[in-house]
């Protein structure tokens, strides 16, 4: 038998560098998670769009007369979308009309403040994601965080430093071990993570109440249910002065992104996690103790969350009331769902959703749009994100189709070289 003549990428239906090859790797760009997301992203937003200008009160004047001037129903609802994303820009970024550079730069800022518990909340989330497990507590673990680390925070009195200090490892115990306990029940008892973790949600919250109705929790002289004020020496400092409200959390949630990211990518108790969340049953085989990463999975995706609790009552509240946790657990499954359980893809989540939360309030005073369609938008991207088929069918990119047409060519290119 004769070799064949054809060289082994005419073969495959692909010349070195040729059209089919760049073809491909603009597929795999294309097509891939990234720009998917983006454009899940994008698509949101046009659909919120869409509903903002449903709202407005020029869109609706103008339909009346649709048919007669229909230049002008279009121009009133690019108006009405714009203005709104405008005015969610400023009070997200940058607005330009804030007093010198200080206000203009004042958005980011909050920006920044408010994705720092989204952040390190997700990351607990996108943790216990990719080792298979669904982490619905870090509502309950932020609470648990924000007990411990408020009462260090005002029943002890320390040096500056060592108080902090204190209050940071309180905070993330906290939120460890509530995050640990589901953790053993699911090793031990083979309890399901999700219903356990509601449930641990809901112990957290109303333990809060309980305790800031006592007088180890409520501050004296007070009938509202307070805690007393952390000490200013447990309390993050301000990065960038009094006139913002961003604080050292900030930098831990990026110190906490760049471990988590080791953490999966380069040690040996990461790639087991990831292992575990592939195929439980292969991870077992393989020697790995399933039960031992369970619960450690959930011990640190606990202690994550904690530091979302710690940057509520040390960083942004310096109390502790029974809103400490905020959405912020709940909004931290959106965020890790945004970021396709990927610690810089969290990062970046938790800043997108904390321009939203920042610039909502001034989208509404500038525009009149409800605060309410932002939240249209955030369950959009969810919806989108959750369901990659229909956004490359609406984006015409569907990989399947293409690769059937590479397949044809392939078979093509194989005939004629074995013809030859």
């Amino acid at each position: 038998m004769q070799p064949s003549a054809v060289p082994a990428t005419a073969q495959s239906g692909s010349l070195p560098g040729g059209p089919d090859e760049s073809e491909s790797l603009l597929r795999r760009i294309f097509t891939g998670n990234g720009i998917v997301t983006i454009l899940a992203v994008l698509l949101a937003l046009i659909l919120g769009g869409l509903l903002i200008a449903m709202t407005d009160k020029v869109v609706a004047s103008t339909a009346g007369y649709l048919f007669a001037r229909p230049g002008d129903f279009f121009a009133a609802v690019w108006s009405a979308a714009t203005s709104s994303y405008v005015a969610l820009f400023q009070g997200a970024i940058f607005n330009p009309r804030g007093t010198g550079v200080a206000g203009q730069f004042a958005p980011l800022m909050e920006t920044l403040t408010i994705a720092t518990p989204l952040i390190t909340a997700g990351l607990g989330v996108a943790l216990a994601f990719r080792a298979g497990l669904f982490n619905i507590g870090a509502q309950g673990q932020i609470i648990m965080a924000g007990i411990l680390a408020s009462w260090v925070g005002f029943a002890l009195h320390l040096p500056i430093g060592l108080h902090l200090l204190l209050v940071l490892v309180a905070g993330v115990i906290g939120g460890a071990v509530w995050g640990g306990i589901v953790g053993v029940l699911k090793a031990r008892t083979g309890a399901h993570e999700v219903i356990v973790t509601i449930m641990f949600n809901y112990i957290a919250l109303y333990f809060l109440r309980y305790l800031l109705d006592t007088k180890l929790f409520q501050r004296p002289g007070e009938t509202t249910p307070i805690s007393p004020i952390l000490d200013p020496s447990a309390v993050y400092p301000l990065l960038f002065g009094s006139q913002y409200r961003l604080h050292l959390g900030f930098l831990l949630a990026i110190a906490a992104t760049v471990f988590v990211s080791w953490l999966l990518n380069r040690s040996t108790i990461g790639f087991e996690f990831r292992a575990v969340g592939a195929n439980p049953k292969a991870a077992l085989t393989a020697g790995i103790n399933v039960p031992r990463a369970t619960v450690l999975v959930m011990t640190i995706a606990g202690g994550l969350a904690g530091l979302a609790g710690v940057a509520q009552v040390a960083g942004t509240e310096k109390v502790l009331t029974d809103g400490v946790a905020a959405t912020y657990g709940f909004d931290a499954i959106t965020v890790a769902l945004l970021g396709r359980s990927s610690p810089w893809g969290t990062f970046a989540a938790g800043l997108l959703f904390g321009a939203f939360r920042a610039g909502a309030v001034q989208m509404q005073i500038q525009t009149g749009t409800p605060i309410d369609i932002v939240l249209v938008v955030q369950s959009l991207i969810v919806l989108f994100i959750a369901a990659p088929p229909l956004v490359r069918a609406i984006f015409g990119l569907n990989p399947r189709k293409k690769q059937a047409a590479t397949a044809g060519k392939t078979k093509q290119a194989v005939t004629t070289g074995g013809a030859a």
